[in-house]
């Protein structure tokens, strides 16, 4: 005995044996689910929060332990975000050049970039301000 059944827009296939003492199987055949980032990072949440269980969560949500883990991987990594990363910084030239007379233990630190730029900061500079930039006038 079998029968088609609709459900969430996959087709399944219910089979049945003669005798009542034994289970259902199902089986589902359809389409992929898309997941947002947000669905993802609330699930993700959900299993490795205080509380949180990988089985329950992905018998819950009907999702496989390696996609689980997949996503987990990624949002470690930044890449689940949702926003493009940007790349690392490029290495650039730098040339070492004796202080002049005038510089000479003022703690002044010269820069000059490939497009021809110069800068000139205390020794003292923050340094993620400084790298900020930089990167702003390497475009």
């Amino acid at each position: 005995m079998s029968e088609d059944i609709e459900a969430s827009g996959a087709s399944a296939l219910t089979t049945g044996h003669m005798s009542d003492r034994m289970s259902s199987r199902i089986a589902v055949v359809g389409g992929r689910r898309r997941w947002s980032v947000e669905q993802k990072l609330s699930i993700l949440r959900e299993a490795f929060g205080p509380d949180g269980s990988v089985g329950a969560t992905c018998q819950r949500h009907a999702i496989g332990s390696g996609m689980l883990y997949t996503w987990r991987r990624q949002a470690l990594a930044g890449d689940l975000t949702g926003a493009k990363r940007t790349p690392p910084p490029a290495f650039a030239e730098v040339e070492v050049t004796v202080p002049t007379a005038a510089t000479a233990g003022s703690g002044q630190i010269g820069i000059e970039l490939p497009s021809g730029v110069r800068l000139t900061v205390d020794a003292a500079v923050d340094a993620s301000a400084l790298a900020r930039v930089m990167s702003v006038l390497a475009r």
